[in-house]
């Protein structure tokens, strides 16, 4: 029977390029800072593409034992230090008389790709007897959610959502659903990825994918801007704590907002190019709304997916003009991946907890690096500085390789 008690938040952790936990690239994202640099962690020179949001000061051996850390590949441990971090947010409290009535939904886009390359070099070079024993659950998308459950003990449903770039999205959304139909009362739910290398950049390049703006790390990813030429790789992790509200209530929880509306569809039209009309990404958002019982008139704030490629921006704008009507012109929309950059199957993720970030304290981070008006993407972009302003209801898109579409909607909780 379904259960139909609202889905609240009442924890939230990151890892991004701007901080390692929320509160530091919160305060990063409302000043503007770029956490987009030339690549450290290997060699770039001969890439077209030599710049990332590389995620920094991250040393495995303060987060976990030697061994251990050897044997996580780097999305999972990401996704398990911001899931640690949303768990004590949310001072929840796991044990054997609940840890049955708990569930994980954590997502990648690519999960271990690094693992993979670095094993198949040693394959190649060394010989099939030299490949690591621990290759196999360091390459598997799902080992985020299985690791985070073995730290915990968490015994409830678990699982990975793989949906390209609207993973993170599509995590949350499917977690509410649980909560939804009264499977549990708490999901442990978000993305994580880490796959910063050069094969990697090398799939993207051949694509047209990617920025080449290498002299100014900081201004290369230019969403809605006219001059934009291509998104920019990050890596990270986003993790949320979803709670059925009247067992959040009990608890005495802080609850940063509720999901009010979850939609995800198709393009069915190109594998590697949203719908030209952006007919999927509308679907979506319309879904959303619908379930969510709102007109468009009432979503305060849009965090776009606003990749900055040329194609992207420009349909991601006409979809909200479609969806919004006359009060597409009024809603102020901004991408934060203009200073992040695309942390693939986490960014729906983060970017989930930057709208409940905004819920909670009135502020709207900035689409950085906008100079040059493009008559394509001609929206309030919240165009390089954050703006105070009320918000009730923020919307979350993401897009995704192979036509994958997710939006996710939060509001105020109403007690």
């Amino acid at each position: 029977m379904e259960n139909h008690t609202p889905a609240v938040v009442t924890g939230i952790g990151a890892v991004t390029p701007v901080g390692n936990d929320v509160t530091t690239s919160w305060q990063n994202l409302k000043a503007g800072c770029s956490g987009i640099a030339r690549i450290t962690r290997f060699d770039p020179s001969n890439l077209a593409t030599q710049i990332a949001g590389e995620v920094k000061g991250f040393d495995p051996r303060n987060h976990f034992e030697v061994k251990e850390a050897r044997r996580l590949e780097r999305f999972v441990q990401f996704a398990v230090v911001a899931a640690r971090q949303a768990i004590a947010d949310a001072h929840l409290e796991i044990n054997a008389r609940n840890n049955e009535n708990i569930a994980i939904v954590i997502g990648s886009g690519v999960g271990g790709a690094m693992t993979v390359t670095e094993q198949v070099k040693i394959l190649e070079t060394r010989g099939p007897r030299r490949v690591s024993p621990f290759f196999i659950p360091m390459m598997l998308v799902d080992t985020a959610a299985a690791q985070v459950a073995i730290e915990f003990g968490i015994k409830g449903p678990n699982m990975a959502v793989v949906s390209a770039c609207a993973t993170g999205g599509n995590a949350i959304g499917e977690a509410a659903e649980m909560i939804k139909r009264g499977d549990v009362d708490v999901v442990i739910c978000g993305g994580a990825e880490a796959c910063l290398a050069p094969l990697a950049f090398a799939g993207f390049n051949v694509m047209g994918a990617l920025s080449t703006h290498n002299d100014d790390p900081a201004k290369a990813c230019r969403p809605f801007d006219a001059t934009r030429d291509g998104m920019v790789m990050g890596e990270g992790a986003g993790v949320l704590v979803l709670e059925n509200a009247e067992h959040a209530r009990a608890r005495g929880a802080k609850i940063y907002g509720e999901l009010v509306g979850y939609g995800t569809s198709a393009d069915a039209s190109h594998f590697a190019a949203p719908d030209a009309e952006g007919e999927g990404i509308g679907r979506a958002m319309q879904w959303a709304l619908k379930r969510a019982r709102l007109e468009p008139r009432a979503v305060d704030y849009v965090n776009a997916h606003g990749t900055a490629t040329k194609l992207n921006d420009a349909i991601e704008t006409n979809a909200i003009k479609q969806v919004f009507g006359d009060h597409a012109q009024n809603v102020p929309i901004s991408s934060t991946k203009s200073m992040i950059g695309h942390l693939l199957g986490a960014s729906g993720a983060i970017e989930a907890i930057i709208c409940l970030k905004t819920l909670e304290e009135e502020i709207l981070p900035p689409t950085i690096n906008y100079a040059t008006p493009d008559p394509a993407c001609d929206l309030d972009y919240v165009p390089n500085a954050a703006r105070a302003k009320k918000v009730n209801v923020a919307m979350s898109n993401s897009i995704g390789l192979g036509g994958h579409n997710s939006c996710v909607i939060f509001s105020i909780f109403d007690f």
